[in-house]
Parts: C-alpha cells; structure tokens; sequence
C-alpha cells in the first residue's frame, strides 16, 4: 500500500505549469474595462508632451533609500547614488519643437514708406501683419492685400531667423507693443497684437502695453472719399420713383422688422386737457405698432357728451416729434425726428402735432413688453376724477290728457311707445274687485248725507265710484267718477289695494271720500290675503294687544287684568265703544280697520257688545291658520278660448288644485 501511494504522489518533471497559449486555451479577463492603447505623447496645457505612465514601476522605497546610502541590502561594494529624479531617461521640461508646437505670436504693426512728388501725402503707411513661431524662433511678415492699391503685396518677409544688428536672433523677449524691430534696415513699429499672445505673455510674467493707433492715412482717406458717390437728393428721388414705377428697386428696409414684430402693438392710455371754450379732459387710446414704428390715436366715446363723432384723432403713421408743417411737404428739407418705443412712459408729455397728452396708462401686454425688452416699470397714474356736470332736466307737469304714463312716453323718448302693463297681475287679480261704502269728506253740511260705492279694481288699480240717491232727494244718482287710476298725493304713486283699508281716506280728482264699510266678499278676499292686508288679520291685532302685556308672567294674568281694568260695573259684557276707549286709555293705539275687525271676530250676533270671555279665550288661544290656508291648495288660472262662427270667445277661469 505504501508503494501504490508513493507512485500515485509522484508526478513527471515534464508537464507544463500553463497552458499553452494556443486557440480555446485563453480566456478573456472579465473585470477589465479599458482596452485602449498606450501612448508616448500627450497635450497639456495646450502643449505636447511625452506620458509617462506607461513607464512607471513598483518602487521599493526601502531599497531604493539602501542603494542611495551606499549601503545596499545584501548587496556589497556598490557606490552612493546621487539624488536624481527616478525616471532619468524621461525629461522634465519638454523641448521647444514639442513643447509649442503649432504654437506662432500674432503682432500688428506697420512701417512708413517715403512718397516723393505727391500733393496728397509725403509718406504712407502700410500695414503689416508679424508672426513669431515659437518651436524655432523664427519670424514671418505678411503685408494684407488692399484693392487697386497699385503695390505688390502679400508675403513681406519669408519665415527665418531674423537676425538682429547685434549678431544675435530675435526672440521672444524682443517683442512687445510700442517696439520697434529693424529688420533688414526697415523699421516696424508693433501696435498692437491678439489674445494669445497677450495671455503667453503673461503666463510669462510679461505683461504687454496697451494698444497703439495707426498714424493718420492721408492716401487711404482720399481713397474712401473719391469712391464715395453721393448724388442730389432730387436726382436719387426721381431714380427712385422711375425704378418702383418700373415695378422695380422695391427694396424693403423694414423688412427685418416687420417680421420680427408683426401684430405687436403697444397701447396707451392718453388725456389731453383742451383749454378751448369747449375743452376740458379728452380722453384717447393710442396704438404703437412695433412692426414700422407707427402710430394711431383713437378717440374714447362717451354717450351723451353733445360732441360729434370722430373716430380718429390722428390716422396711423409715423408720429414727429416737432413736425415741420410746409406747404410742399415732398419739399422740406429738414428730416423730421419720429418717436420710438423708449420715448413713451408712462407721467410723460408726448406732443400729437401741437397737442400736449398724458400717458397715463396702458395694457398687460405693454407692460410685459416694456420689462423684458427695456427693463421699465410701467406704473400708472391715479388721475384726478373731475367732478361730474350732471344737468338734470325737470319733466313738465302733467296736462290731463291721457294718462301720466303716456304723456312721460313722449319725454323720455322721441319714438312714442306705449306703456307696459303688468300682464301677470292682470291675469291673476282681473275678477277681483273690491266694494266699500264710502262718504264724501266736505265742509257742505247737505254732503254728509250723501252716500257712495267705491269699486277697486285689483287687476289694473283703477278706481270708479257711483252715487246712492235717495228718493226725493234733488239728487241724480249713477255714475259719479269713471273708472281711472288715482294718484295718492301723500306717496306720489297710485292708489293700491294696500290703501283700500277701512278708515283711509282717499283723494279722487279733488274730492275727499272716507271708507266707511266694505261687503262680505271683500271682507273674505283680506282674510285670504293676510301677508297683504295685516290690520285685517285677527292674528295680527291679537297679537298686538298681547305685545303690551310684556310685564305679566302669563298671558291669562294679562288677560285678567285687562278685562278688569276695562269692565267697571263686572257685568263680562262692554259696548265696542267702550271697548276700544278702554284699549286707547291703556295705550294699545289700534286702526279702524283693526277695530273693524275684532268688531267682526268677536260681535257675531251684532249688537254691538263684546264678551270678556270669549276675548280672554281669544288671547290665550294660540294662533290659528285661516281656513282657506289649512287645505293644502294652490290656485291656478286656466285660459279657456272658443271659436265660433263669427267671433272667437275667450275668458279665465280659476280653479283651486290640492299641492302636490
């Protein structure tokens, strides 16, 4: 067994300790993520440079200090070190060709040349271009071509070395603006140069001067002025009318504008104070149009003002500050100075061709318009209101014909138009008509006797009145006032079924007449309508006889106490005379129309007495529904119509219906 062990431990000395590297026996890494390729040369700082990271190696900082000490480990007999960088081979300042590679400084300068038997100039100055390469130091002037100068120009100086009077080339540092550099006997003169030189220099630690103008160009400005064609004013404006009636040499100038600011339109709230003998404050919009500096001023309506219409006070066009005001317009020749944008703000005077307005104000969009574009804030002005002339015009008295209605139509407007009815309460109170017995109110003794029925029609408020002659009387009775609408002359309105109460009295057409008494279906139609005729609703004086009984705990105590104040002789029963002193004395004022009805309540045998029990009974009793308001009924008005044969018949008719 120890043998078979032995040989299965023993292993050959030829198998190999790796695969060979041969196809399906590499494997790829999975954790790397670069596979790009290293490289020797890199840019920094604009500038290139040899990389070193592919050189860099696992240092022993304790070996490396052994060897510099001379004392190496486990090594002997080897010399001290010098303190030098690890990386010897790799230099720490790159040289110039790789350093400033690609890499030239930019001057502008110029030199005089000598001009013999010329009026215009003595010398002239041409203008050069400088370039210094700074991998070579090397030096390179270009003259820039000018049109028809008449000179060979271009390439002055070819790129090399320049050498200078001394023996030695020019550099950098021999360079700066101000200078003059003498190349090959001719002078230039550095003016000025471009950002990158300026910001070399300086990381340099030379700062360059400011820049220098080019001397005066006598030639140049005789060049420009010779080519300069300006023609008449009448000969460039007749050119132009010929060409656009030729449909030609249309040139739109604005057209960059329009296309900018098309249907923008800034608008002003402006008032002009006329000082004219019908003047005062005006008041008009005024529309600027961004899209050719235009503007328009329109004029803010007001009803009623006696002023006639104009629409417009100034038409759109451009609006001049001081317009020049010729005969021949086309003829001025002094360019008027138009308003702009910048010029409208809002507290300033604008003049609109001699006319001072106020801005005042203007729209949302203006404002926004005026703080993204101009940075102002358009504020706007509190005016102050002026005090309103209001003319009132008294409508003149009423001549008796017609009706009031009809004679004011004409008053208040030319066209005549009738006046309206109230359709609804015709239909719903026409067969309503409410009879009183009435007497005439007079200083005549004979017209105390004299008896009248007053009719009050619901459905239109009118008011007609027929006499009761006796027999013998000299009297004829009939028709005493035609049915007509009555003005109460306490109030200025019509008489109204609330003024028919019992005890009112009216004023007809110069007569005074008292409303005595009323019949039965009258008495029934105020019971019915309690909200509208509360003096004659028991509840309501009920009620008020209970509202002086404050004082008491209860209202049987009060009851008590006011029948035994009131009844003297203890019999229960009191005359309604006596009754109604009683309730006066106590200071309970009651109407006549209330008399009338606890006289109806309470005195229903008619004799003029009043039980005191059956009024304590009253009082103490809680309020009761009116009969009719008990049932749960609605009144409606059904409009029937019957044609026939010749005519067509139409009538109301109204029905009480169980609510729903």
């Amino acid at each position: 067994d120890i043998e078979n062990r032995k040989k299965f431990e023993m292993k050959p000395a030829n198998i190999p300790k790796e695969l060979p590297y041969l196809p399906g026996n590499v494997f790829t890494d999975p954790y790397k993520t670069k596979f790009n390729k290293g490289h020797v040369f890199d840019k920094k700082s604009g500038s290139q440079t040899e990389s070193v990271k592919i050189l860099e190696e696992k240092v022993d900082p304790e070996l490396l200090k052994s060897m510099r000490e001379g004392a190496p480990v486990n090594l002997e007999g080897v010399p001290p070190r010098p303190e030098e960088a690890e990386h010897e081979g790799i230099p720490k300042r790159p040289p110039k060709w790789l350093k400033h590679d690609k890499q030239a400084l930019r001057f502008f300068a110029y030199f005089q040349e000598p001009v013999h038997e010329s009026g215009i100039e003595n010398f002239r100055v041409r203008k050069c271009v400088m370039f210094y390469y700074l991998d070579d130091d090397t030096l390179h002037i270009i003259e820039p071509r000018v049109e028809n100068s008449g000179i060979p120009q271009g390439v002055f100086l070819k790129r090399h070395k320049v050498p200078k009077a001394g023996g030695d080339i020019y550099t950098y540092n021999d360079l700066n603006i101000g200078v003059n550099v003498d190349v090959y006997g001719r002078v230039f003169r550095i003016v000025d140069s471009d950002e990158f030189t300026r910001k070399f220099y300086a990381d340099m630690g030379v700062t360059l001067k400011e820049a220098e103008e080019y001397p005066a160009d006598l030639f140049g400005d005789h060049r420009i002025m010779s080519k300069t064609k300006i023609p008449p004013p009448d000969i460039a404006e007749s050119k132009e009318y010929v060409e656009k009636k030729l449909n030609g040499g249309r040139f739109n100038k604005g057209l960059q504008q329009f296309l900018e600011n098309d249907r923008k339109v800034l608008s002003f709230d402006i008032v002009w104070d006329d000082s004219s003998y019908d003047g005062g404050l005006k008041f008009y919009k005024m529309d600027f149009f961004l899209a050719d500096n235009t503007a328009e001023v329109r004029e803010v309506r007001e009803q009623n003002n006696g002023k006639d219409p104009y629409p417009k006070m100034l038409k759109r066009g451009k609006l001049p500050k001081e317009p020049v005001l010729t005969h021949c317009p086309g003829m001025k020749m002094k360019k008027d100075e138009h308003y702009e944008p910048a010029d409208f703000t809002l507290g300033t005077k604008i003049k609109i061709f001699s006319r001072d307005c106020l801005l005042y104000d203007c729209d949302d969009y203006t404002k926004k318009w005026y703080k993204d574009n101009l940075k102002i804030e358009m504020v706007p002005i509190q005016l102050a209101k002026p005090r309103p002339l209001l003319k009132y015009q008294q409508a003149p008295p009423y001549l008796g014909y017609g009706t009031v209605e009809d004679s004011m139509a004409s008053v208040k407007a030319l066209v005549l138009k009738p006046p309206k009815k109230d359709v609804q309460k015709i239909f719903k109170n026409d067969l309503h008509i409410l009879r009183y017995e009435c007497k005439l109110v007079s200083s005549n003794p004979d017209d105390e006797t004299r008896k009248f029925i007053l009719s009050f029609y619901c459905g239109d408020d009118t008011i007609q009145i027929y006499e009761i002659a006796d027999r013998n009387s000299g009297r004829v009775g009939g028709k005493f006032m035609d049915r007509n609408k009555h003005v109460n002359p306490v109030n200025g309105s019509y008489y109204n079924e609330k003024d028919m109460l019992i005890g009112q009295m009216l004023i007809l057409g110069g007569y005074k007449f008292r409303l005595v008494k009323c019949d039965e279906y009258t008495e029934k139609y105020f019971e019915a309508n309690p909200e509208v005729f509360k003096e004659a609703s028991i509840d309501y004086v009920i009620e008020k006889i209970k509202s002086q009984g404050k004082g008491f705990k209860t209202v049987e105590e009060y009851a008590k106490d006011l029948m035994g104040k009131m009844d003297k002789n203890k019999d229960g029963y009191l005359s309604f005379d006596e009754f109604c002193a009683g309730l006066k004395a106590l200071g309970i004022i009651i109407t006549y129309q209330e008399e009338h009805t606890l006289m109806r309540r309470f005195d229903a045998n008619q004799d003029n007495k009043i039980s005191l029990q059956e009024f304590i009974d009253a009082l103490t009793a809680p309020p009761q529904q009116h009969p009719y308001l008990q049932q749960d009924l609605s009144l409606s008005l059904i409009h029937i119509s019957e044609p026939t044969r010749r005519y067509a018949i139409s009538y109301a008719v109204f029905c009480l219906k169980k609510k729903n």
